[in-house]
């Protein structure tokens, strides 16, 4: 009796309170369903989660097409000569070398030495004859192979670039009318043409920006009077040391031969063009307010009660005449020019140029798949003054401006370092790679270069230091100016002795800087 009222009791609890079994049931039964549908739903969406986007960078078409199975060279010279998009180059050499992690022989200041002839103790960190494997060498020298030798290692590639000689002197004119008294005396660059003896002595200081500039950067004597003996003298000198000539006018055709003469990835000779002028001059704002004024001010050019006043770019305009003269008096630039274009097809007619064709395609086709990834606007060059981004605005110099790169915004990290490498000024490139190399002399330098000014006259970069007891500070028509016989003294000042055909600072003599 007891255990039948026991049953019943629990019969009323389950039935009654918790409901009936068959409720259970239809529970379980739901739960496993939506636990499946649940299950299955992760599934699905896994299955549409697309992967994390791949930098552009990282894609199959930055390799470009095969190159067999040579081995990338790591030891390149290049002969920065003036005026020839050298700086877009240099910029791909400072890129490579940076992504690899290459040490560069980079300048004390931000030139080798330039315009003297080359000194292998200009080097920073230079401890002797291949003390230290030193990888890329590039920045404006006057060359001196012997010198350079001393630096690069002997397996070193050796490659320079040059340009038509009339365009060299149109760009020559817009950005150092200033600095080359030549040129400064002259209202325009056809008055100059019409007869440069007229304006040109050779003694000034920064007049070899007027004549023969690509055979001066060569470290050969521009003011020799030309014969067709002494031109080929200094090309076979060239042809000897130089294993690759580019020439200006057929960049793209030039990146390709390059490419394949040092065995690098399509990406590495993808370029944007750098440090280019303005060509139709903008009537937005004078000189005074910008970064050029303040240089100008600071290195006593254009000034007048105190004010930097504003300038209007040259007169560059030519006619055939004209042209033609320039040609003669630049006739050892314009008979290199000629001997290495000629060279130039050559090379292209052993390459092919149905496969040259289609490799500028694509190398033109990366251009602008990278340009639309990585700029504002398209790709297309803004003032200075429009760049936010302190870290790759352009320098100004001259009486022209120099255009940059707006950096598209909302890039993911890899892709913005590599963006930025590519449209990184060559100033601020150099002390990038500076610090990186120097990180304990970098913090020194900072605080040094915090209380003096780095004057860009025309390329040409002068510190402003306080004058220093016994010397002359210059100032106005002081720059450019001064005759090589009265002014044995580098650019600040310091005095220069020459020991075997080479200027070295005295204070240099019998030590390492």
């Amino acid at each position: 009796m007891f255990f039948r009222r026991r049953a019943r009791m629990l019969r009323w609890l389950v039935c009654g309170r918790l409901g009936p079994v068959w409720m259970w049931k239809a529970l379980l039964l739901f739960l496993a369903i939506a636990f499946a549908g649940q299950l299955l739903g992760i599934i699905f969406n896994k299955s549409n989660v697309q992967p994390a986007a791949r930098s552009i960078f990282s894609s199959p078409d930055a390799q470009g097409p095969s190159l067999g199975s040579c081995q990338p060279h790591t030891h390149i010279m290049f002969l920065k000569t003036h005026k020839t998009a050298s700086s877009t180059v240099l910029n791909m050499l400072y890129r490579f070398g940076d992504e690899h992690n290459l040490r560069f022989a980079l300048p004390l200041g931000y030139q080798l030495g330039y315009p003297l002839p080359f000194n292998a103790h200009r080097v920073k960190g230079y401890r002797g004859p291949r003390a230290i494997e030193f990888h890329i060498m590039g920045n404006h020298m006057r060359f001196n192979k012997p010198e350079v030798e001393k630096v690069m290692p002997t397996d070193t590639f050796y490659f320079s670039i040059v340009r038509d000689p009339v365009a060299l002197a149109e760009s020559s004119f817009a950005y150092y009318k200033e600095v080359a008294p030549a040129f400064r005396k002259a209202k325009g660059l056809g008055e100059f043409a019409d007869d440069p003896k007229h304006f040109y002595d050779p003694r000034l200081r920064n007049n070899h920006y007027a004549r023969n500039l690509l055979w001066f950067d060569f470290g050969l004597d521009h003011n020799a009077n030309f014969s067709f003996a002494l031109a080929r003298i200094g090309e076979d000198m060239i042809r000897r040391t130089f294993k690759l000539i580019l020439v200006s006018e057929y960049f793209d055709q030039s990146m390709i031969l390059l490419r394949h003469a040092v065995c690098w990835p399509l990406d590495a000779v993808v370029s944007f063009s750098l440090n280019a002028r303005q060509q139709k001059p903008s009537s937005t704002d004078g000189v005074g307010g910008s970064w050029m004024g303040k240089a100008a001010a600071a290195a006593g050019v254009g000034i007048r009660g105190g004010h930097a006043q504003a300038k209007m770019p040259p007169n560059l305009s030519l006619t055939e005449e004209q042209r033609e003269k320039l040609r003669q008096w630049n006739a050892f630039d314009w008979y290199l020019y000629k001997a290495f274009n000629k060279t130039f097809w050559e090379e292209i007619d052993k390459f092919g140029r149905t496969r040259m064709e289609k490799e500028v395609n694509l190398l033109r086709m990366r251009r602008e798949d990278l340009a639309r990834v990585c700029l504002r606007d398209g790709g297309k060059p803004v003032e200075a003054h429009r760049i936010r981004d302190k870290n790759i605005r352009p320098f100004q110099s001259g009486l022209v401006k120099i255009l940059g790169y707006e950096l598209q915004s909302g890039l993911d990290n890899v892709t913005r370092i590599s963006c930025v490498r590519m449209i990184r000024p060559e100033i601020q490139y150099k002390d990038v790679l500076d610090s990186k190399q120097f990180p304990q002399a970098h913090g020194l330098q900072a605080q040094q270069q915090s209380q003096r000014l780095i004057v860009a006259v025309g390329g040409t970069f002068l510190k402003q230091d306080p004058p220093r007891k016994g010397i002359k500070e210059m100032g106005g028509d002081g720059v450019g100016g001064k005759t090589l016989e009265d002014g044995i003294k580098d650019w600040d000042g310091s005095h220069l002795i020459r020991t075997n055909q080479t200027l070295v600072r005295g204070n240099e003599k019998g030590r390492l800087r």
